[in-house]
């Protein structure tokens, strides 16, 4: 399959708008998603950040409950999210899920001055309902938009959201939580934002290049011949909604291989993210207002790291250097090889060495963010017409880990004081590293499905239709020899009897 190149549109279009706006779309969630951290603790340490506003005396397991509630409701709307795009179109559904998230979050002072943390877990359960929908419209809204040779850098370009989201959410919160709004102001902040998102995707997103009125003609033909290509390439037709093949998706190998890849990806990074404040704080001994700002380099570092991926598979895949399945087998074993070594060697460290532990925490997840490029867009490789199907099934199973790895913990590590404790978990999480890239390598795909194809359910029902009209031919066929040879054996009988009745009478 050549590649298309556009010679008449332009370099920046509506394409780069929407990439835009789902990368800040996913930044402006994650801010929703993440705040918590930082405002849980300004919620019970007033003294730490501005003592002029109320403070909870909550235990560590109630807040353990608040941090986790929020995946309680993310992991069950995966599927809903990607039936309702295919149904009303990424635009309406991206609104839903912001919209809703942000006003819930506006909610949380109310209701936690009356309700308590339990009120607080209600509210962000609800909203990771809400934001279930957005990963599935994601990877759609990108297959809808992604001219073949630019799915890299679009698709990369709207993930960097995760690392800026949560980069912003750590830094924001803590002076929005030390100012003169304390820590309300984190809440309104966040939903005032997530609003004015919601304002700015009304009037820009489209669900299509066909539908955008803010697209030039050059563009939209560039962008819908390269994906029309694709399809014809692999046996499909672009933009129909067809059924899904369940059956088909379910029992596909190269869709496992993306699945238990990205739930790897998501056991290692989750490890990183929620455990490492405490191993820096328990066995590195680092005070928290190092801890705070330690723990937000690793996704300055995965936000740099991003665009180095971004400008290496550019170079190598519109050079013809690389194919893209070399590029995204290779970035992905780079992605998840070099942070497992990472974390078996911060295991080792102590407090003598803090600042080697920040530089391979940083390496690991500004290493980690090649898995992006490497594994994570893979779906609209697989299937553009079910991508968003397809990020719904594979994002729910991913998004269990995350309530499994910090009880898995709590299990193991007894004592955050105690290094070798700590080793056991970085081991694991390394290990499932390297097992999931194994599996990527020998298994992951790079190309559309057969049963991305809209008339695929209707070729496989044809031969099974023919097979079965076939059959009943036969027993029908079967069915008229048996009347035949009874009707002859009925006649062979009658005329057997004619000579017996004769020879009877003979007699008498």
């Amino acid at each position: 399959m050549g590649i298309i190149l556009c010679r008449e549109c332009p370099m920046l279009g509506q394409r780069h708008v929407q990439s835009f706006l789902l990368f800040s779309a996913i930044t402006v969630n994650f801010m929703t998603k993440f705040n918590a951290g930082v405002a849980v603790v300004a919620m019970t340490d007033a003294e730490s950040t501005n003592p002029d506003f109320p403070e909870y005396d909550w235990t560590e397991m109630q807040r353990s409950y608040i941090l986790s509630s929020f995946f309680w409701g993310y992991i069950l709307t995966q599927f809903l999210g990607g039936w309702l795009c295919r149904r009303y179109g990424a635009r309406i559904t991206m609104f839903a899920s912001t919209f809703g998230s942000a006003v819930l979050v506006a909610l949380v002072p109310w209701f936690v001055s009356w309700g308590g943390w339990q009120a607080y877990c209600a509210l962000r359960m609800a909203m990771g309902l809400f934001q279930g929908f957005v990963f599935p419209c994601i990877h759609a809204h990108l297959a809808n938009w992604c001219p073949v040779n630019e799915r890299n850098r679009l698709g990369a370009l709207a993930n960097m959201g995760i690392d800026v989201g949560t980069l912003v959410s750590m830094f924001a919160s803590g002076l929005i939580a030390a100012s003169s709004i304390g820590w309300p102001g984190i809440f309104y902040v966040c939903s005032g934002v997530g609003i004015f998102w919601c304002i700015m995707w009304w009037f820009f997103g489209a669900d299509t290049p066909g539908e955008s009125k803010l697209i030039s003609e050059a563009e939209r033909i560039y962008i819908e011949n390269s994906i029309r290509s694709s399809h014809k390439a692999n046996g499909g037709h672009a933009g129909t909604a067809i059924p899904v093949p369940w059956k088909a998706i379910w029992t596909s190998v190269p869709f496992w291989a993306y699945m238990i890849t990205k739930c790897c990806q998501s056991w290692g990074f989750s490890t990183l993210q929620t455990e490492m404040p405490a191993y820096m704080n328990g066995v590195l001994l680092m005070d928290m207002k190092k801890n705070a700002l330690y723990s937000a380099l690793p996704y300055f570092a995965s936000w740099v790291m991003a665009i180095v991926y971004l400008i290496i598979a550019d170079i190598l895949l519109n050079r013809g250097i690389m194919s893209i399945t070399g590029i995204r087998k290779t970035i992905n074993s780079i992605a998840f090889f070099v942070p497992a070594a990472a974390l078996i060697g911060v295991g080792f460290l102590d407090s003598e060495q803090k600042t080697l532990a920040v530089v391979l925490m940083c390496t690991n997840v500004g290493i980690n963010a090649g898995s992006t490029i490497g594994s994570t867009i893979n779906t609209i490789d697989l299937s553009p017409n079910h991508a968003g199907i397809l990020m719904g099934i594979a994002n729910t199973a991913s998004n269990v880990i995350p309530i499994v790895t910090p009880l898995l913990v709590g299990i193991m590590v007894k004592d955050v004081h105690d290094r070798q404790q700590w080793q056991v978990v970085f081991i694991i999480s390394a290990v499932i590293f390297v097992v999931g890239d194994l599996i990527y390598l020998a298994f992951g795909q790079m190309v559309t499905q057969p049963w991305d194809a809209p008339d695929f359910l209707d070729k496989e029902r044809s031969p099974n239709l023919q097979e079965d009209g076939y059959s009943k031919a036969l027993e029908a066929k079967e069915s008229t020899n048996v009347d035949e040879a009874k009707r002859k054996e009925s006649e062979a009988g009658l005329e057997s009897e004619v000579p017996k009745k004769k020879g009877l009478n003979d007699e008498l």
